[in-house]
């Protein structure tokens, strides 16, 4: 997993040179934004997946 997370990472920073590079805006949400929202999408398909065998199992 570790080598998965630094590799999106690299992927990211690589991606943000060349559109720095470019004079293109940052392909992102606002930083604090972008966060919540991958947060909240990782913690609501963790939630889908308690629900369902809570209530429907």
């Amino acid at each position: 997993m570790l080598q998965t997370c630094l590799l999106a990472l690299l992927a990211g920073f690589l991606v943000g040179l060349l559109f720095a590079a470019l004079k293109l805006p940052a392909p992102a949400p606002p930083a604090i934004a972008g966060i919540l929202g991958i947060l909240g999408i990782y913690f609501g398909g963790h939630s889908w997946s308690y629900l369902v065998t809570k209530f429907f199992s």
